[in-house]
């Protein structure tokens, strides 16, 4: 089981323990994730609520969307616990660092760290940079030394470090050494080609260290399956900053799962990663973030998937009733979750509770509400409806069965998709709804029957509530659910929408993908109504 509470510790080092996160850009490298900058956005504010320590944003200057990033960010990234990353490479040989764009691509980022990533392997030095040993290291301390000498926090990504040792011990200590001395705060060995074992780890990071003297990280992909348990292993050896990405994402199999990784740091070695009491946040960041990359949540993970306490067998259900830690290692609240027996579907009320806390609302003190929100919930869930990544479909539920009264009535909708003789495809249209008091008829035309749905009800609403003018659909992810293939199978619709000074997203399941989507798209709208009228309290409250 794991220790108390008070049993915390942070391990004896200059700044704490650092949880640095890659997601958006060695995890953005996962066959089948395409982020947006939006996305990008989301998935960041998602990892800072969490507690990480650093959230690495891509490689500004190489790529033009992480450039977009960077930029946004300044304005639009608002950052309690974490500091954000650009990441890129040392200057090129032969090159003045002053003179290498790349270099200034990453502090024209303004990214408060930059972390350099130099070959350490002396097979790359030759074969892929094609310059000498010497020129490398100098290509290393020139760039470390610029960027601290321009404000900067430094990280070295020592790459391929551990296939690299294998063929000469010496070189990537030198490297990491020359990296200290320019001023670096860490250096992270590599496995690149995640071919390491857990054995293997804890002997090459422990004789590193004792050989380097410097502060030591871990970056490991998990081609043997062993990512996780190679950076736990590289604690114990020594380690004291660890590199992950969210639900494991990243090229080829994966990186080391962030969640997993901070869960048994946390509970089974007892070093504080995060900040009091976010761990229990664990399974919403972990499902959240799977639903803004429209790939469905691994049930199984652990920690964070929805079976890693869920119990079948007779025997397990009867020892649970007497004590729960007979079969669970945790108390499933400790990272968020919930213990199931799966033979009774015993429903989540504590997470529905805590999810209406963290809205605002203290479902406790009124345990008939709760009950019917849960029970509607679990309703929902049965045919494909989540609420992880879709706070204000959740909250709009919640007042719902608190018998609160919409902002307006659908009456009916419909849509025409024609093609015309020239080949062209145009959508239109018909939304009735009763606002007001009034009966309202709109009709409008769109790029697709969903874009043109959404333009049709708020023509309609906006007759009565002219504050939806400023409303804008920012994202629209759909997904075919598990159990049904095919054109009859179950969608489900993730809609994202923004009023300028905020965004919330929606959701919507149903057979037919317009259906689901027109009901997302009922939601958004309903919310922003929500929104407003909670400003306009807060402002004649104010007054």
């Amino acid at each position: 089981m794991c220790r108390a509470p008070h049993e915390r510790r942070i391990m004896s080092r200059p700044d704490g323990f650092h949880v640095f996160d890659t997601t958006l850009r060695d995890g953005a490298q996962r066959e089948g994730i395409s982020f947006s900058v939006h996305d990008k956005l989301a998935v960041a504010r998602l990892l800072d609520e969490y507690g990480v320590g650093f959230i690495e944003g891509g490689w500004p200057g190489a790529m033009p969307k992480d450039t977009e990033f960077f930029a946004r960010a300044q304005s639009e990234l608002t950052l309690r616990n974490a500091q954000l990353v650009a990441f890129g490479a040392t200057r090129k040989a032969g090159v003045k660092v002053e003179d290498d764009l790349q270099v200034r691509a990453l502090l024209d980022s303004l990214a408060p760290v930059v972390t350099l990533v130099a070959k350490s392997d002396v097979r790359h030095v030759f074969e892929a940079l094609k310059t000498t040993l010497d020129e490398n290291v100098s290509m290393v301390s020139d760039t470390v030394r610029f960027i601290v000498g321009e404000g900067r926090r430094v990280f070295v990504d020592m790459e391929h470090f551990f296939d690299g040792y294998k063929h000469d011990p010496d070189y990537g200590v030198r490297l990491l050494i020359a990296a200290f001395e320019a001023g670096a705060s860490v250096g992270v060995l590599c496995d690149t080609n995640g071919g390491m074992l857990p054995s293997g780890i804890h002997e090459t990071v422990n004789d590193v260290r004792e050989r380097s003297g410097v502060r030591i990280g871990i970056h490991c992909q998990n081609d043997t399956g062993c990512a996780v348990a190679n950076t736990i292993s590289a604690v114990e050896a020594g380690a004291t900053h660890v590199q992950c990405t969210a639900n494991g994402y990243g090229e080829r199999t994966g990186n080391a799962d962030l969640f997993p990784v901070v869960a048994n740091l946390e509970l089974k070695l007892a070093i504080e990663c995060l900040p009091e009491g976010n761990l229990r946040e664990t399974v919403r960041v972990s499902h959240a973030i799977a639903e803004i990359t429209n790939i469905a949540p691994d049930t199984h993970q652990a920690y964070a998937g929805i079976s890693s306490f869920a119990h079948k067998a007779g025997l397990h259900a009867s020892a649970l009733k007497v004590n729960a830690e007979l079969y669970n290692h945790i108390d499933p609240a400790l990272v968020g979750g919930n213990q199931r027996v799966l033979i009774t579907e015993m429903a989540g009320r504590s997470s529905v509770e805590l999810k209406g806390r963290e809205l605002g609302y203290d479902l406790s003190e009124d345990p008939g509400l709760l009950t019917r929100v849960v029970e509607q919930v679990k309703a929902l869930e049965s045919q494909g409806w989540t609420f992880e990544a879709a706070d204000a479909s959740f909250e709009l539920l919640l007042r719902g069965e608190d018998g609160l009264t919409k902002a307006f009535e659908v009456e009916s909708w419909r849509t025409i998709v024609e093609q015309l003789p020239d080949g062209a495809v145009k959508s239109e249209a018909t939304v009735k709804v009763f606002a007001g008091g009034e009966r309202i008829i709109s009709t409008a035309e769109g790029n697709g029957p969903v874009n043109a749905l959404d333009k049709a009800l708020r023509a309609a609403v906006m007759q009565i509530y002219p504050e939806l003018e400023a409303l804008r659909l920012v994202d629209y992810k759909v997904r075919i659910l598990e159990g049904a293939t095919g054109t009859g199978a179950v969608t489900r619709v993730l809609v994202g929408t923004t009023d300028g000074t905020g965004e919330w997203s929606t959701v919507g399941v149903h057979e037919n993908v317009i259906a689901a989507s027109w009901r997302a798209l009922e939601d958004a709208v309903l919310f922003g109504l929500l929104r407003n009228a909670r400003a306009s309290e807060g402002t004649a409250s104010s007054r």
